[in-house]
């Protein structure tokens, strides 16, 4: 597998939210706004990049029996760093993902993506391998984040003048406040997986 091959099967064919479902806790409490998801999804790449690195040059190294609990305190030192750089250089962030920064550690994508690519390849793919499923992770969050701050506050990166939008259905539209809700992240993620699923299949089939 080359750099590039590496690199685009992260952004579809394996994309973390919409091919494989993982990160859904995140993906469904902090999409909201586009700018949250956009964070969470920066924040999550950077520790994805790191860890991948760090264990593709340690995979020699580091005994089988006890590969797991490593490659967990390899992610928890990263997740540490993101979440001090976050609190000290962007507190309102830090402060709207609270404990879902902290729970990035738990997150399925960047552990799977330990064991199954990361301890199995060299550097070169293994730094393909994070950017390539830390851009499709970032890409899937900030899709849904700007679906439901559209459709839930008609506003979008908190600029209120997509309500200009919502005047083409009237002067008394307002937008559709669920999508602002927990449940519209369910709504929202359908969707967007039953629209990325048919895109999928046209670029399979053609």
């Amino acid at each position: 597998m080359n750099f590039s091959d590496a690199f685009s099967q992260g952004m579809v064919k394996e994309n973390g939210l919409y091919r494989q479902l993982l990160g859904l806790c995140p993906a469904l409490a902090v999409t909201q706004t586009a700018i949250n998801s956009l964070g969470l999804g920066m924040a999550t790449m950077a520790v994805l990049l790191a860890s991948n690195i760090v264990i593709s040059l340690l995979k020699d190294l580091i005994p089988k029996k006890i590969r797991i609990p490593a490659y967990i305190v390899i992610i928890a030192t990263f997740v540490t760093m993101v979440d001090m750089f976050l609190e000290a250089f962007t507190p309102d962030l830090h402060g709207a993902l609270g404990i879902f920064i902290p729970l990035i550690v738990t997150n399925c994508l960047i552990l799977g993506r330990a064991e199954a690519f990361a301890s199995k390849n060299n550097v070169s793919n293994a730094l393909a391998d994070g950017l390539g499923m830390g851009a499709g992770f970032t890409l899937a969050l900030l899709s849904l984040g700007v679906v439901r701050e559209i459709l839930g506050s008609g506003s979008l990166f908190g600029i209120p003048f997509v309500h200009q939008f919502f005047e083409m259905f009237g002067a008394e539209f307002e937008p559709i406040q669920i999508f602002a809700q927990p449940a519209g992240a369910f709504f929202a993620l359908g969707l967007l997986l039953a629209l990325f699923n048919v895109i999928y299949q046209k670029l399979q089939y053609d």
